[in-house]
């Protein structure tokens, strides 16, 4: 039996106790540190009553205590539930209704949120992460203050196949779904993208991506856990915050998702000397623009492309760094324990450069959707995970993601894939950020629209907008209106809304 994960730490805590495991503005601590801390955590859940399999609840933004209570659940083979506090408390109730989470951990700024989630729900236990108790929730610090530093004492010691975190999928269309992740799947994740980038004890990652979010684990904290490196955590994103960190702290590794990239180099303090000694920029999560990838080339940096999903703990390709501008718009190659393959709708590979449903398979992915049988079939149909992602593989290997099944439609008896349109308009330098979506048309079916935001004091009407288009892209690609928007609608992922913005658009 290979031991949970959980396991890291206490294995760290031998081999480098004194080294520095997770920083978080004035708090540094070591590996030795950080074990102690979990496992006093630990037995602090222990006293009050979970147990194997029980499910934990987490509503907080980034710190030390996120890391902490990852690392707790997983010494104990509890199951954690991160909580996305810019939910409403409706959707939140669901999510803790949904999994059967009894317990919430919280963060207190988001006290308000949490009592409206006990008014909603059937939560019994409430803890602050913190000294003080408030609203009737128990002080999570003093509790640890009360126990031993010894490994909690589970009554089935986790391993691999533990389950450990359920992660509800962002729920663009319908309710969420919990996915499974196992501890095995979050090892593996670990061991694919140390593989591919050669992470190292040296390495020190800009935490950045909220850890309610798979991201926000998977790239790359829990890898960096693994390796022996160094998390830097950034409690939520501030542009400049971001680029004095980058510096101040040395930071080797960097993930973010396309939009922090475009808020990164559009900030007037922007300077390509904070990425000196990053040698891993990655970006995720949602298309990345090719136009962005050339701007932060002219500065010197190679930003990468890679791919991943909830699912899948999170992540499936990356592009080489040799070939990100080559290449621009690709998403690489399935990493070394990830099996990838383009399909039609009866799962049979679709030639090179062939449109298809990208399927894959690996010790990554999701053990099922928390009950829901159902789905969980759908998503194996012929013993291939279904991404819902239509991609094409080139004849080297390498993957383009064209759009989500759903986000493309069809105009007049042609698929027409927004992000090749949103690439297109991106090359206008007016634009901060665009989405296209399909709306209704009596005579075609469907045709596109495209929602733009334009960056501060630039002015550009609709019918610039077109004629741009029209020297780049077919007739029935080119949308027949555009909407201009303060914002675009994204949740935690940095994903724009489509399904927010198709019902504030399609009026037609």
């Amino acid at each position: 039996m290979v031991p949970g994960i959980g396991s890291w730490l206490t294995k760290r805590a031998i081999l480098t106790p004194d080294k520095e495991a997770v920083v978080d503005g004035e708090k540094r601590l070591t590996y030795g540190q950080l074990n102690r801390r979990v496992n006093r955590l630990g037995r602090v859940l222990e006293g009050l009553g979970l147990k194997n399999g029980d499910r934990l609840s987490i509503l907080s933004i980034n710190c030390v205590e996120y890391v902490e209570t990852i690392m707790a659940a997983a010494k104990l083979g509890v199951m954690l539930v991160p909580l996305n506090w810019r939910l409403t408390p409706t959707e939140l109730a669901f999510i803790l209704k949904d999994s059967g989470a009894q317990t919430l951990l919280f963060h207190p700024d988001l006290l308000e949120t949490a009592e409206s989630l006990r008014a909603k729900t059937e939560l019994k236990q409430l803890v602050v992460l913190g000294y003080e108790a408030i609203g009737g929730a128990e002080a999570c610090e003093p509790l640890l203050q009360a126990q031993s530093d010894m490994e909690p004492s589970p009554e089935r010691p986790p391993d691999l196949d533990t389950p450990h975190i359920i992660m509800y999928t962002a729920g663009t269309t319908g309710k969420p779904k919990g996915a499974v992740l196992t501890q095995g799947a979050s090892f593996w994740n670990a061991v694919n993208l140390t593989v591919d980038m050669g992470f190292t004890a040296n390495d020190r990652n800009l935490a950045l991506l909220p850890m309610f979010h798979i991201g926000g684990i998977g790239l790359f904290t829990l890898p960096m856990l693994y390796m022996g490196g160094t998390v830097v955590i950034q409690q939520t994103f501030e542009p400049e915050r971001t680029l004095v960190l980058l510096e101040t702290e040395n930071i080797t590794l960097f993930f973010g998702v396309a939009a922090i990239f475009l808020f990164l180099i559009q900030h007037p303090g922007f300077k390509k000397e904070a990425f000196e000694k990053v040698r891993v920029v990655m970006s995720g999560g949602a298309p990345l623009p090719v136009s962005l990838v050339h701007q932060y080339a002219d500065q010197g940096i190679i930003l990468q492309q890679g791919f991943g999903m909830s699912e899948a703990a999170p992540s499936i390709a990356t592009l080489e760094k040799g070939s990100a501008l080559k290449k621009a718009g690709s998403i690489g190659k399935a990493l070394m324990h990830v099996e990838a393959r383009v399909v039609d709708d009866e799962l049979k590979d679709v030639p090179p450069d062939q449109v298809g449903e990208l399927v894959i398979r690996g010790p990554n992915l999701l053990r099922e959707y928390w009950n829901r049988p159902d789905a969980t079939k759908e998503a194996y149909a012929g013993g291939w995970f279904h991404t819902g992602d239509l991609a094409r593989m080139d004849r080297d290997g390498d993957l383009t993601i064209v759009e989500r099944k759903k986000d493309m439609f069809i105009s007049g008896g042609e698929n027409v894939y927004p992000a090749e349109v949103e690439d297109a308009l991106y090359q206008l330098p007016q634009i901060s950020e665009v989405a296209v979506i399909g709306i209704k048309d009596e005579k075609w079916g469907e045709v596109g629209k495209a929602v733009v935001v334009l960056k501060k004091g630039e002015i550009l009407t609709e019918e610039t907008v077109i004629a741009h288009l029209k020297e780049r892209l077919a007739k029935y690609k080119i949308p027949k209106r555009v909407a201009f928007t303060g914002t675009l609608p994204r949740n935690a992922a940095g994903k724009v809304l489509k399904n927010v913005l198709r019902q504030e658009h399609d009026r037609s």
